[in-house]
């Protein structure tokens, strides 16, 4: 399980050092071999070992082709999914592309997210962080009856 939010940085080429104690873990898993796509609400990246994706990804691929949020959902999620393997220093390349979606400069915030990592500019996750713990949602929200019953 990965957990735990990281302060990591990207070098000139986009290389994100994976912090040590997940290196271990992430070659365990899936030899290095992971998937890195957008988020579908948020200006965020998600990294998945690749067998996790595979899973996630045949689950997406039985949703019906003809509704439109599904088909929304598919070509975000799918559409972006870009292969990527940890190198022998434990980097990984972030493609231009994700690294433009999610403002990805120099600094960033890799956060573990249980079976996959979340990977946020600096600046982005600060901001958004800041603004779901104004959020009044524990009070009368929106939280479902499952989250209710768990004592924290």
């Amino acid at each position: 399980m990965f957990r735990g939010v990281n302060n990591v940085s990207l070098d000139a080429k986009g290389r994100l050092a994976l912090p040590t104690r997940y290196r271990d873990l992430v070659e365990e898993r899936c030899a290095g071999q992971l998937i890195v796509t957008i988020d579908t609400e948020e200006r965020c990246l998600l990294i998945y070992p690749i067998q996790d994706w595979e899973a996630l990804e045949k689950d997406l691929a039985r949703l019906p082709s003809f509704n439109k949020a599904a088909r929304r959902v598919q070509r975000l999620l799918v559409g972006h999914a870009t292969d990527v393997e940890l190198d022998m220093n434990g980097r990984l390349l972030v493609p231009p592309p994700l690294r433009q979606f999610a403002s990805l400069d120099k600094k960033a915030v890799l956060i573990g997210q249980g079976r996959k990592f979340e990977l946020w500019g600096e600046e982005t996750w600060q901001v958004r962080r800041d603004q779901w713990l104004e959020e009044d949602v524990l009070d009368g929200g929106n939280l479902p009856d499952d989250l209710m019953s768990i004592s924290l």
